[in-house]
């Protein structure tokens, strides 16, 4: 059934032959004799046009009755016609409904977010929701190819964890039978298991963050890819991030243009989008702040108006690197100056970095060297508050053939959101998961 199936998308391969057309009812019009019935498959929006003798009576008597979303078929002649949505548009000889739709909720008129939220499971059917979630598609894909393209294999982690990644005041915990277990806020340490069994890997799957944060760049579930590799450093971390950027800003060009277009996104920003990106170190960046008037403290962690800031200075994706150890995870390789060693694995850097993408979406992309010695990753457990027990798999790694190795985790929504240009992270995801979000 699939190989001859009919879909909106392909169009252009049945000019001038007669198809079957199943999908739902978009828009309708009337104009004189002539009756125009917007349908959608899924795939893309068509145009067909309804006149009497081309088809039959019955068929105009149920153009009357039908109201948005009814499921329709109707059979008719592709042909061109530039003015229609796609450059096509079917001349109707038969319709079927499927079934009439009741009064849609959601109109042309405006709606508020609370309403649209609460009325997601419909609202993704709308021209703008259809458009980033099929970039998000294409971004989800691109992920996974880049990595296997690219000889990594790609290793699971759990989503029921014992302990914490990133902080303990970010958890959802749960009861696990006799104990707690928390859901994974990354798979990054389960990853490291598997640099070193595959020298080079990557996680990819939900993660989840107790955040109370009402921003438009926070889900408290998103997910996250994120390669790890034996044998690196910082500065291969950042040169495989951008290499990742750059594939996944062309890949969606070039599948996604039309979506694009539907989202009105400027897309000479993104064909600007190209390897090497600008790094500077969070020093250099504090100078910038300072210059554009939203200057911080050193050792101060970096709000959206910083990143913004950051954005707008290089106008393309740029990393910030050697960030202030305070602020950087338990488990970051430090130094104590820029190009400096370390005293014991300590010091005033984190051999971190984060990708902060132009026009105010923030960071995409946070990663950098991990601490490879069993002493000291021992003495951040415990510096941190951290139960060593939860630990002593993790530490295993370090007392059976460490290495240096690195990684980072890239935040799909943030992406996607990046990407198509849409306003708020709630869109880029089907069913989105907020602080005041659980429904649908």
């Amino acid at each position: 059934m699939w190989p001859n199936r009919f879909f909106i998308e392909n169009a252009s391969r049945y000019d001038g032959q007669i198809v079957r057309i199943q999908g739902w009812v978009y828009h309708k019009r009337s104009s004189g004799k002539i009756k125009f019935l917007m349908i959608r498959d899924g795939t893309g929006i068509m145009q067909g046009i309804l006149l009497k003798g081309e088809c039959g009576d019955q068929a105009l008597l149920d153009f009357e009755r039908l109201t948005q979303e009814s499921s329709i078929e109707i059979t008719g002649k592709i042909r061109k016609e530039p003015r229609s949505p796609g450059g096509f548009e079917v001349g109707v000889q038969t319709l079927r409904v499927v079934q009439l739709a009741e009064t849609y909720p959601i109109t042309p008129k405006e709606h508020g977010v609370e309403f649209l939220m609460a009325h997601r499971h419909l609202w993704v059917r709308s021209t703008r929701q259809w458009a980033a979630l099929r970039v998000r598609s294409t971004v989800m894909h691109s992920l996974s190819h880049f990595f296997e393209e690219n000889g990594f294999i790609r290793f699971d982690s759990p989503i029921l964890t014992p302990s914490a990644c990133e902080g303990t005041s970010t958890l959802f915990s749960t009861q696990y039978f006799d104990e707690r277990a928390y859901l994974t806020q990354s798979g990054q340490l389960y990853g490291e298991v598997g640099a070193m069994a595959f020298g080079k890997i990557y996680v990819f799957g939900p993660t989840f963050r107790a955040e109370k944060s009402k921003t438009r760049k926070h889900l408290t579930e998103f997910w996250m890819v994120e390669p790890e590799v034996a044998y690196a450093d910082l500065e291969d971390t950042m040169v495989l991030g951008e290499r990742l950027i750059e594939y996944l800003v062309q890949t969606v060009l070039s599948q996604r243009s039309a979506e694009l277009e539907i989202l009105q996104r400027d897309l000479r920003k993104l064909e600007a989008i190209r390897a090497p990106f600008p790094r500077i170190s969070y020093d250099e960046g504090l100078k910038i702040l300072v210059k554009r008037g939203v200057g911080i403290l050193w050792g101060e962690d970096l709000g959206a108006p910083h990143e913004s800031a950051l954005g707008d200075e290089f106008g393309k994706p740029v990393f910030l690197h050697h960030m202030p150890s305070q602020i950087k995870s338990f488990y970051f390789k430090q130094v104590d100056s820029i190009g400096g060693p370390g005293v014991m694995g300590t010091g005033k850097y984190a051999l971190g970095c984060d990708l902060i993408a132009p026009d105010g979406y923030g960071e995409i992309i946070g990663g950098g060297q991990r601490e490879e010695s069993t002493e000291v990753l021992r003495a951040r457990i415990q510096e941190n508050g951290l139960k060593e027990e939860d630990y002593s798999w993790y530490l295993d790694l370090r007392r059976f053939g460490s290495v240096p190795h690195a990684g980072f985790g890239l935040g799909a929504e943030r992406v996607v959101a990046w990407l198509t240009g849409i306003e708020h992270v709630r869109e880029s995801i089907p069913f989105p998961r907020m602080l005041n979000t659980l429904r649908p």
